[in-house]
């Protein structure tokens, strides 16, 4: 973009609104990469759409293309605590034929919504399902490169 009354270039700054395109990779605090961007397309979005993490829409307010920021992503900020009242036993004989440990099964919650359910342990004649997300209860480290503000 250029200034209107010195024709110079000016950098844009990523707002509130502004079509950013990122690269991201997100590390567990163990150095697990948990996912990454840098191996395939950017990912584009609109700031204050609520397509990513708000913590990751507020780092990239006021950078520019070129700008790469750290974050540190708490539980309640990524992927929520871990609840053991998300942890249920049900009867063995409730799920499908072959289903062992370590599979996800889709369930529908009373209210409609899906549900992805870790299948934890099956002993005597019961199996133990984890409704958490994969990372809850983790602190998420993600490094943010701004690639573009349109």
């Amino acid at each position: 973009m250029n200034d209107a009354n010195t024709g110079r270039q000016v950098m844009s700054t990523a707002q509130t609104g502004s079509e950013v395109t990122i690269h991201y990779t997100g590390t567990l605090e163990d150095g697990t990469v948990v996912d990454t961007s840098t191996d395939k397309e950017p990912v584009t979005f609109v700031i204050g759409e609520n397509k990513v993490f708000p913590v990751v829409e507020n780092a990239l307010v006021g950078m520019s293309a070129g700008d790469k920021k750290n974050l540190a992503i708490p539980p309640e900020e990524g992927f929520g605590e871990y609840r053991e009242d998300m942890i249920v036993k049900v009867p063995e004989n409730e799920l499908p034929e072959g289903v062992e440990v370590g599979a996800v099964l889709r369930s529908t919650t009373p209210d409609g919504q899906t549900a992805l359910l870790s299948v934890i342990d099956i002993a005597d004649g019961n199996a133990t399902l984890d409704g958490n997300h994969p990372l809850a209860g983790k602190t998420l480290n993600f490094e943010v490169e701004l690639v573009n503000v349109a």
